[in-house]
């Protein structure tokens, strides 16, 4: 948006992650984690925060809908506008009951639930409707009764990368923008510079926001499996609190993933939607190991791809990561054909559609 000439103002709902996540796109936005909530997300990757910014940060959405109504309080117009600001704003949309029933009481496939689709209107309109309308008050604009209808529209854009994940046709009329990346020019940290330089390429493990709960002596479960390959590696604290375990390791923080992931000799991640399509942009193979939501979709995806391995479960032993690491590590060819087709101008065709 600021190279399109407009001023951006972000909208952290529960979430949490409306000022981060745009800032350094020149967005400003309010994040309801506080000053030590998730670090800012840039160019596409999940960035990984140190552990006290992770504490923050969970501490931060527990908050709930008092977090919400700040962070659409807290934005101002970012930079000089040629026009009228664009509001960017994420909605939390949890239908578990529908995604998971109790598994004595299935629901019929296509079974819809009205009441819980009332009770999600109703419980968005408390949470952010008196934010949302006392901000289209200062702008001169009526009030909306329905914020929830309002924000999401029958006029989707899909936030997804054509190559990773292909729109299948539907009657929803859908833009399939691709993935809102940016180029991240940040230098890495002089002491992971160093690591680096020092020898072959590492393999980098991270599972961001994932506490790993189900797996076993995680740490120790990725270092043998590293070193069985007679790889060095960069470990990214995250949620689950990696730790170093001799001289080829690095353990590092939020760091910028575009740089870092084009001097690995593989990523080894959670499955999230931005780690995956950053690894994927970069060249270099994957491993996934998901834990939920979205994550098996991805690691699916980068099998069927061949520019990676989908590891079998959210919890790897020494074997099992592994033989997915080697599975990956004998891809690098086909990931570097694929990052080749990844468009990475997502991000601009969002704005211009939305600019009209």
């Amino acid at each position: 948006m600021p190279a399109a000439g407009r001023g951006v103002r972000a909208a952290a709902g529960r979430h949490g992650r409306g000022d981060g996540a745009v800032r350094a796109g020149g967005a400003a936005g309010g994040d309801e984690a506080g000053p030590a909530g998730p670090a800012a997300a840039g160019g596409g990757g999940d960035r990984q925060p140190a552990r006290g910014a992770a504490q923050g940060g969970r501490r931060g959405r527990r908050g709930g809908g008092v977090g919400g109504h700040a962070g659409l309080r807290g934005g101002e117009d970012g930079g000089g506008e040629a026009g009228p600001p664009v509001r960017l704003r994420d909605v939390p949309a949890a239908h578990a009951a529908v995604a998971a029933p109790p598994a004595d009481r299935p629901f019929p496939a296509g079974a819809d639930i009205p009441a819980l689709w009332d009770w999600d209107r109703d419980s968005i309109n408390l949470l952010f409707g008196a934010a949302v309308n006392n901000d289209r008050a200062r702008l001169g604009l009526p009030e909306v009764d329905d914020v929830r209808d309002y924000v999401i529209t029958d006029r989707p854009l899909l936030a997804a990368d054509p190559v990773l994940s292909p729109w299948r046709e539907a009657e929803l009329q859908v833009v399939q923008t691709g993935a809102w990346l940016l180029p991240d020019d940040r230098p890495l940290p002089a002491d992971l510079a160093r690591f680096l330089d020092d020898g072959e390429p590492p393999v980098y493990v991270g599972f961001g926001s994932m506490p790993m709960h189900q797996a076993t002596d995680l740490g120790e479960v990725v270092v043998e499996a590293v070193r069985r390959h007679g790889r060095r590696m960069v470990l990214s604290r995250g949620w689950a609190d990696l730790e170093s375990a001799g001289d080829d390791c690095f353990v590092t923080g939020e760091a910028n993933h575009q740089a870092l992931f084009r001097r690995s000799a593989a990523v080894v991640h959670h499955g999230g939607a931005g780690t995956t399509v950053t690894a994927a942009w970069a060249g270099t193979p994957q491993v996934v190991v998901p834990q939920g939501a979205d994550q098996p979709h991805w690691a699916s995806r980068v099998a069927e791809l061949g520019i990676g391995a989908a590891h079998d479960g959210p919890a790897p032993t020494v074997e099992s990561l592994a033989d997915a690491l080697g599975t990956a590590l004998a891809s690098k060819k086909r990931a570097a054909a694929i990052a080749a087709t990844i468009p990475t101008d997502g991000a601009a065709t969002a704005a211009q559609i939305v600019l009209g």
